[in-house]
């Protein structure tokens, strides 16, 4: 037990928490388990870090974080490990990669059974399913995701501001009101870019290629996070790193499932459900039509983020492209987005349309009433049009 606290105590006091996540402040910390979703890269190790340094320091051993690649836990149960913890008064276990744990959800369910006065706050992958899949937790853990960094959070790293975040009806409603607020500070021209290139994951902060960090964590996410989790036989990976490229060469664009069948040798149901394993992954997003859902075939599938997009095929990012990517990204944490009846057209909750557009394309966009515009190349705004780079403060 002593190496663990001398191992927690090093990692708190060197976590460096660059900008402080929002996350942080919508849990209920309340409650008993918590379990915090992400995909790879996101900063999920950093956030647990983060609580046991704000709220414990790093000698106070009421708190312990452990991680699940420890081969420790490899020959002891995780229910073992916590009864030795409780005993010597520890109160908050922060459980990281909790999957690498053999029967983990077992585990975690003696936890919370046999100590009472115990919380436990455990990270895992965006592929598992907490609720639906885990019936002995599903009805006592709470879950929340973690994201990569917003513009938002990326723009306040990179000038040292505090921008808050904005709910979309603020943003639709007064957004030049908030643009005035936030352009006498910086220009968010200077910093948008960059941000689409390698803001979306917080490890572009490390020394090293960030496009060669982010392939490597792109074949993490297919290798473990998909069939580890999943339990898919190893010799299919190919199959399931090939339909990514496959999704990514293509663009936005509603797939045609026979022919990707036929390219990876396989059926279109298989197909079907590699793209939701690489949407669960957080690698691509399936847009439906309306009413629409999983297992019919998405209207659009597109990358998750643009810093995807440049990693995986960076001699083919098209601007409009990479600009409704950033759109449907920042909208999907807290609101439903649908495809349009057109090309850059989406439909927000099931009732607001939005296009997102050039605003240097004069004459080529018609202008309506019924549309909010999200225009990329400006800064500013008007009426129902809105300078793209602002939804990126709706977290």
């Amino acid at each position: 037990m002593e190496v663990f606290f001398r191992t927690h105590a090093y990692l708190v006091e060197h976590n460096k928490a660059t900008v402080k996540r929002v996350l942080m402040d919508e849990i209920d910390w309340s409650e008993r388990l918590i379990g915090i979703k992400g995909t790879r890269g996101v900063g999920k190790t950093s956030f647990l870090l983060e609580y046991a340094k704000e709220n414990y320091g790093k000698e106070d051993r009421k708190c312990l974080y452990v991680n699940m690649n420890n081969f420790y836990f490899q020959g002891r149960g995780l229910a073992d490990f916590a009864e030795d913890f409780v005993n010597q008064g520890g109160r908050v276990l922060l459980i990281d990669q909790v999957f690498k744990q053999p029967n983990w959800s077992r585990e975690l369910r003696l936890c919370y059974d046999r100590f009472p006065q115990l919380k436990i706050i455990f990270t895992g992958s965006s592929v598992m399913r907490l609720k639906e899949e885990n019936p002995e937790i599903g009805g006592i853990v709470k879950s929340y995701n973690l994201r990569g960094f917003s513009f938002r959070e990326y723009l306040n790293l990179m000038t040292g501001e505090n921008f808050q975040p904005y709910t979309l009806d603020e943003i639709v409603n007064n957004h030049e009101h908030i643009v005035k607020k936030i352009l006498p500070s910086c220009s968010p021209a200077r910093y948008f870019g960059d941000y689409l290139h390698h803001g979306f994951y917080p490890f572009f902060l490390e020394n090293s290629n960030f496009s060669e960090n982010l392939l490597k964590t792109m074949n993490m996410m297919t290798e473990v996070d998909i069939l580890l989790i999943k339990q898919i036989e190893l010799k299919y990976l190919t199959k399931i790193k090939k339909l990514f490229y496959l999704l990514a060469v293509d663009g936005p664009q509603a797939p045609n499932v026979s022919q990707l069948a036929q390219q990876i040798d396989t059926s279109r149901a298989t197909v079907m459900n590699y793209i939701k394993y690489l949407a669960d992954a957080r690698l691509i997003n399936m847009i439906y039509s309306p009413g629409q859902r999983f297992p019919k075939k998405p209207a659009k599938v597109m990358m998750h983020n643009p810093n995807l997009m440049y990693a995986i095929y960076p001699i083919k990012v098209d601007e409009q492209d990479l600009m409704e990517t950033f759109f449907v990204n920042t909208m999907w944490k807290d609101h439903l987005v649908n495809q349009g009846t057109k090309n850059q057209f989406y439909l927000i909750d099931g009732k607001q349309k939005y296009r997102v557009c050039d605003a240097r394309a004069t004459g080529k966009v018609r202008y309506t009433g019924d549309t909010i515009y999200a225009r990329y190349n400006t800064e500013v705004g008007r009426d129902n049009q809105i300078p793209l780079w602002l939804f990126g403060f709706l977290y």
